[in-house]
């Protein structure tokens, strides 16, 4: 089940569901709408490899928007830094971000029970598009868990992405053993 505004208010007032800055006029029916931070990134090598720690060069987006490029992977952040304690966050592209072309996501939509950080989203688009800091650019909604959490993602040892941060962090794929 997907968290009514209601229920994430109240799920915030518990301390359950932490989003910072919180504006209320950003909540909707049963999501919370996320907004482009002021960092991008971009691999420095234009062939990946997986087992390498790939490394990106970040820019800041200028007040009067940057133009994204097809065939190009941006990682972008949200403003946004969120905490789930007892949910399972879904971060979605709002429909108005896909009506321009934008992906927020290439696979990673869905965070763990106990994420505590801003989102680092994979940014790719159609056609050339200018983007700005602060836009709307995707939603959370909240899925209820059935069941005890064995161990949070926060607290977990092997955890790649918990450390705070401001800025897009590149994939962490080189620390996996294959």
């Amino acid at each position: 089940m997907i968290l009514s505004d209601k229920r994430i208010l109240e799920e915030i007032e518990q301390g359950q569901i932490i989003i910072e800055p919180f504006r209320r006029e950003c909540l909707g029916t049963n999501s919370y709408d996320v907004h482009l931070g002021k960092y991008l990134a971009t691999y420095r090598d234009r062939v990946l490899d997986a087992k390498l720690h790939n490394e990106i060069t970040y820019f800041e987006i200028p007040k009067d928007g940057f133009v994204l490029q097809p065939n190009t992977l941006y990682l972008g952040v949200t403003v946004e830094y969120t905490e789930t304690h007892s949910h399972v966050p879904f971060l979605e592209g709002k429909s108005s971000t896909g009506r321009l072309g934008i992906d927020i996501h290439a696979t990673a939509g869905k965070g763990d029970v106990g994420f505590c950080n801003t989102w680092t989203l994979e940014i790719s688009c159609t056609q050339p598009v200018k983007v700005y800091p602060g836009m709307p650019i995707g939603q959370l909604i909240y899925f209820v868990v059935e069941g005890e959490i064995e161990i949070l993602y926060n607290t977990k040892g092997n955890a790649k992405y918990n450390t705070p941060s401001t800025r897009p962090v590149e994939s962490m794929m080189w620390k996996n053993q294959f």
